[in-house]
């Protein structure tokens, strides 16, 4: 579909039935975004990321954002759709978070290279995970936002990471090498950084008062299709 850009007003939010990837300027590997774009994936870029999208020899559902590093706008706007949102308020990241709905939604290139952009990215994650069903994916970890209890399979020895986006006491872990049982966490404090499988069923359980709190289940990247598939 070929359309010029859009105000705010003209048709958003975009509905897609499947996933999307928002791609944004960071390290992405052209290779994962055509293996993502050969399994039905949406790839979406937000601003710059549309480049990056084309870089890899693939054409964007849409580019989003104030479009201030977008290379070749008009370019863009003869072959996808393009929405131009002037405000300054939100990163692009968020543009594309409130401007779209899509069943599971995969972020790459927000994080690595400056860390100023990886904070605004899990500010961003932390402000959507409620609402979404949000993947940072980075050159070698997939991070799940999860909310709530969460289980997987896991294979003995395999990497199991949390990180308490805000204060979060869980009440009971199965399947890990160091139990989550009683357990506060939180950003400056305890952190659940590189725990393990023990091989089997995974399951971590926030307590009941900390159900609706984000948290990160960071595990290696090849568990990507995995999770994705599990969260579908």
């Amino acid at each position: 579909m070929q359309e010029t850009s859009v105000t705010a007003a003209d048709g958003l939010p975009i509905v897609f039935e499947g996933p999307i990837a928002i791609v944004g300027g960071g390290a992405v590997e052209p290779q994962l975004l055509a293996a993502l774009a050969a399994r039905g994936v949406a790839l979406v870029g937000a601003d710059g990321g549309g480049d990056v999208i084309g870089a890899a020899g693939l054409v964007p559902a849409a580019i989003i954002g104030d479009l201030d590093s977008l290379a070749d706008r008009a370019g863009w706007e003869a072959r996808t759709r393009v929405v131009h949102l002037a405000e300054q308020a939100t990163t692009d990241f968020q543009k594309v978070l409130y401007s779209t709905r899509a069943p599971v939604t995969l972020a790459l290139g927000m994080t690595g290279k400056r860390l100023d952009h990886t904070l605004a990215a899990l500010s961003a994650v932390l402000e959507y995970a409620p609402s979404r069903r949000l993947l940072l994916v980075d050159e070698v970890d997939v991070a799940f936002a999860a909310v709530g209890a969460f289980a997987f399979d896991a294979a003995a020895g395999e990497r199991v990471s949390l990180h308490p986006l805000e204060p979060i006491d869980f009440s009971g872990s199965t399947g890990l090498d160091y139990p989550l049982d009683g357990l506060h966490l939180a950003p400056g404090g305890m952190l659940g950084t590189s725990n393990a499988a023990i091989g089997g069923r995974v399951e971590i359980v926030p307590a009941a008062a900390s159900m609706g709190v984000p948290w990160l289940l960071i595990l290696d990247k090849g568990r990507l299709w995995d999770l994705m598939a599990a969260l579908r």
